[in-house]
């Protein structure tokens, strides 16, 4: 029997001796393996144990770490999302819990870490801490960003070779179609110069052929007026005054539409020099005032200051300011009133009328430029003319640097505004 206790205590201290032996050597590996740290942590996740390879890699000694919580080594983004606490929750949970992410030195630089945390229990299951191992993954993390970026930077070469193909495929097909619509432009102007060509032979000969026998119809009717055939009666004067003025007004639209042709066609020339405004208003009010005093109209003309000059051609001038007085008058209502007045501002100089006619509804005080438009024209109201004056007569304003611009309501009148750039009058 003692034999049997003797041995049996032989054994329970060679197994003691075994236990101690396999701690040390336990303890002498972890604590010499350098290229890994490995730590352990109690429940709460404060930091027990320190190996060689925990202050290689994080830079702080035992004496610094042990103690201190794990959460140390967590960014200030980690740890606002609560990532060491959940990691400990995991690993109570699952056993075990293996992350990715940058974790931070003692002198604050930062390295990508694998971490493994495991639960640790004893034989009643109870948690007694954590096992923590980290392993510096920065060179692997950036060589897996290199490979991601070379891939990205291939597919963006790729891409941009790609759209560069497609771009020169796209540009050969617009080059094509801009010399092919070049080629149909080139086409359609000799096309153009071709007609225009043909229009202006046109109305020359149109000019001929219906001038000359206007001219004779107007000549031979001012010779029957006279007498010169013999006696006429009152009846056939005033039928005679007619066919004067049915001449008169064809051969005015004919005049109209050769003019318009002309500055189409660029034949129009200007000989520019400085034009005295008052001279230019004193010349013209002259020629319209007796149709307005046919329609007892009252033709108003405003004081114009002697040193107002505007450098424009004159004859153009006087052109335009007659086709504006005679709009007034034949747009303007019986016992009506028209104003002409001058002024400048700044550079420019203009020269204003104002009429108190039928007026122009907004939406056509720009089409009344247009050519062929007139106002109010229609089968019910015919209007004298051919629609071209307010058009030639904008075309010559801006030929000459100025503009003719209008302010009208309907049935309220109208103004209409004639500027040409200022000059000195002493340039005269």
């Amino acid at each position: 029997m003692a034999k049997q206790l003797k041995a049996t205590a032989l054994r329970v201290h060679t197994d003691d001796e075994l236990t101690q032996e396999t701690s040390d050597l336990y303890r002498l590996l972890v604590d010499r393996v350098q290229d890994y740290a490995i730590f352990a942590l109690d429940p709460r996740g404060y930091i027990l144990s320190w190996n060689t390879g925990a202050e290689r890699l994080k830079l702080y000694t035992a004496e610094e770490a042990i103690g201190k919580h794990f959460s140390m080594f967590y960014g200030r983004d980690d740890l606002a999302a609560k990532i060491p606490q959940t990691e400990l929750v995991d690993a109570r949970r699952d056993g075990r819990v293996e992350a990715e992410g940058w974790r931070f030195r003692k002198d604050g630089t930062r390295f990508w870490a694998n971490v493994l945390i495991t639960a640790l229990r004893n034989d009643r299951g109870t948690l007694v801490g954590f096992a923590k191992v980290t392993r510096d993954l920065t060179e692997r993390h950036a060589a897996h960003d290199r490979a991601i970026e070379d891939a990205n930077r291939i597919v963006r070469q790729e891409a941009a070779r790609s759209a560069a193909e497609r771009s020169a495929m796209e540009l050969k097909s617009l080059t094509d179609q801009l010399r092919a619509q070049a080629a149909e432009l080139e086409r359609r102007t000799v096309e153009a110069e071709s007609a225009n060509r043909a229009k202006s032979q046109f109305l020359a000969a149109m000019s001929h052929e219906l001038r000359t026998p206007l001219n004779a119809i107007g000549g031979y009717s001012q010779l029957l007026q006279m007498g010169v055939s013999g006696p006429v009666t009152e009846e056939q004067k005033e039928q005679l005054t007619r066919i004067l003025r049915s001449q008169h007004h064809l051969l005015s639209i004919i005049n109209d539409i050769l003019n318009y042709s002309r500055m189409e066609a660029g034949q129009v020339s200007y000989e520019i020099t400085a034009v005295p405004l008052h001279e230019v208003v004193d010349s013209v009010a002259p020629m319209v005032a007796l149709q307005a005093h046919a329609k007892r109209q009252h033709l108003k003309i405003g004081a114009c200051s002697l040193s107002l000059a505007a450098r424009a051609d004159r004859a153009k001038v006087e052109q335009i300011l007659i086709n504006l007085l005679t709009n007034a008058v034949k747009f303007t209502p019986e016992g009506g009133e028209a104003e002409l007045t001058c002024g400048n501002t700044g550079d420019v100089v203009w020269v204003r009328l104002r009429d108190t006619g039928i007026g122009i509804a907004e939406e056509q005080l720009e089409s009344i430029f247009a050519p062929f438009v007139q106002v109010g024209r229609g089968l019910a109201t015919p209007k004298e003319g051919a629609g071209l004056g307010l058009a030639i007569s904008r075309d010559l304003a801006r030929a000459m640097q100025g503009d003719l611009t209008v302010e009208s309501r309907e049935g309220n009148g109208s103004t209409f505004t004639l500027t040409l750039p200022r000059i000195d009058a002493k340039a005269t």
